[in-house]
């Protein structure tokens, strides 16, 4: 094992070729227009045949778009959707997007300071064929470009590496393909379906929805520091996924390469790939509010810095979103995870987070954790908690824990989107044994932020007739 010794953050915000980056970014945001009413859970529609747009709202077993989120993975049917649809020929288009330009200070012995912008863009083709719904999908993100190579300062956050080295008190960018996939659905019963899922680049059946789709998690622009044992491979390289599904319960089993992206973010991780990794998922959407799901994955070869260690994972989370007055709405997430390497003990991780949003205009979230993190992972120079105790079998681990809170008040929207200012805090805790290697018990974060989005969708058809203008107050 391997430690490294932390290193005095530089202060100072440097501002340089990212700045420009995250301005381009958002000019590439603002560019889209959407529909911007909204309604809770989309309506039936007539399904065509030929009807791309109603394939799309509407697929196999009638089960609303509002369902889908990130992979094959399911949300409750009244999670609010943002994006812009249209229909070319006979195939029905959807796109969304979430750009973020952010300020972040992260405190402490660790802590750094950067400009940065956390971004995504996806889009969808819908069509029929052989008497189902095929969908193209493509997602990309250009966070290589506009946080770096290294990615963003955050502390107590681990996974993945840079230049031969584990990050740590960093989140690694996206990679630039973050989804290439084709989707299949056909009903074969009145009350089930088949699906199939073959992604370049996608997510197998294994942990809850990836956080930057959770409806609880979209004003956060930042990872959740249990990332890595929970949602960590929805950007695999390589995904087999079929699933059988009825209208309220979905099983599902991938075969993907497990092994996590490298520190090349501008290919496709193909080199040694194999589809040598398992997973299996259960979902459960008892009612339109709600979404109950558990998995299990087995990676025989997960980590670039350790060739050929396998790592267990298992999963369970529970999701819920629920409509409020004048377009707000209510989103929860509780979400547990666990990894077990060369199978041996499990470390675990627990997170909640809670979205208010208030009539569309302002919105406040929070989000606490608990995770087990290693010693390795952490990258703690044995030195640092000489008095702690040993497990002469086990690599130590210690429990640390995070609270975060945040509001996103929105500026301008329309028909172009909405662009909100936001700011988070959070204040972390850590073991006695290695408070001086973060400077405290308790080493604190923040950051302030733009975000665009396209506005919420209104599946009834209405469009909002102003163009972008200043948010009133509710």
């Amino acid at each position: 094992m391997k430690s490294l010794v932390p290193v005095r953050a530089k202060r100072g915000l440097r501002v340089s070729a990212r700045a420009s980056a995250c301005a381009v970014f958002l000019t590439f945001g603002s560019a889209l227009s959407a529909q911007s009413t909204t309604s809770t859970v989309p309506p039936r529609m007539p399904m065509a045949a030929s009807d791309g747009m109603a394939l799309m709202m509407r697929g196999p077993l009638d089960l609303p778009m509002s369902r889908t989120g990130s992979g094959t993975s399911w949300l409750p049917d009244s999670a609010p959707m943002f994006g812009v649809m249209r229909s070319v020929g006979s195939w029905g288009i959807m796109a969304h997007a979430s750009v973020f330009a952010q300020a972040n200070a992260q405190g402490g012995a660790r802590g750094e300071t950067q400009l940065g912008s956390l971004n995504w863009a996806m889009a969808g083709a819908t069509h029929a064929l052989a008497g189902g719904r095929l969908q193209l999908r493509g997602m990309v993100s250009a966070d290589a470009l506009t946080v770096g190579g290294k990615g963003y300062p955050l502390l107590l956050q681990t996974g993945e590496t840079y230049r031969g080295e584990a990050i740590h008190d960093r989140q690694h960018p996206h990679d630039v393909f973050m989804e290439i996939a084709a989707v299949y659905d056909r009903a074969i019963a009145r009350n089930l379906a088949f699906q199939l899922y073959a992604a370049a680049a996608g997510e197998p059946a294994s942990g809850p929805v990836a956080f930057p789709h959770r409806p609880s998690a979209a004003a956060d622009p930042f990872a959740t520091l249990a990332h890595h044992w929970q949602d960590a491979t929805h950007v695999s390289f390589g995904v087999l996924t079929g699933a059988l599904y009825s209208r309220r319960v979905k099983l599902e089993a991938s075969l993907f390469n497990g092994r996590e992206p490298d520190d090349v973010r501008t290919n496709l991780d193909y080199r040694g790939a194999r589809l040598d990794a398992i997973a299996g998922r259960v979902t459960v959407n008892a009612t339109p509010f709600s979404s109950f799901s558990a998995s299990y994955a087995n990676m025989p070869d997960a980590e670039v810095k350790h060739p050929g260690e396998a790592v267990q994972r298992a999963t369970a989370s529970w999701l819920h979103s629920r409509p409020r007055a004048e377009n707000g709405s209510l989103s929860v997430a509780l979400i547990a995870g666990a990894n077990a390497v060369e199978r041996e003990h499990w470390t675990s991780s627990v997170s909640a987070e809670l979205l208010r949003d208030f009539r569309g205009r302002t919105t406040v979230f929070a989000r606490g954790e608990l995770v087990q993190k290693s010693e390795e992972e952490l990258a703690l120079p044995s030195e640092s908690h000489a008095g702690s105790p040993k497990d002469d079998e086990h690599e130590e681990t210690f429990r640390i824990a995070s609270m975060t809170v945040g509001v996103v008040r929105e500026l301008l929207t329309g028909k172009r989107g909405m662009l909100g200012l936001g700011v988070r805090g959070t204040v972390n805790l850590v073991p006695s044994t290695i408070q001086n290697v973060y400077g405290s018990r308790t080493p604190v974060g923040g950051a302030i932020y733009l975000r665009w989005r396209p506005s919420r969708m209104n599946i009834g058809g209405m469009q909002d007739d102003h163009s972008m203008h200043g948010a009133h107050n509710p």
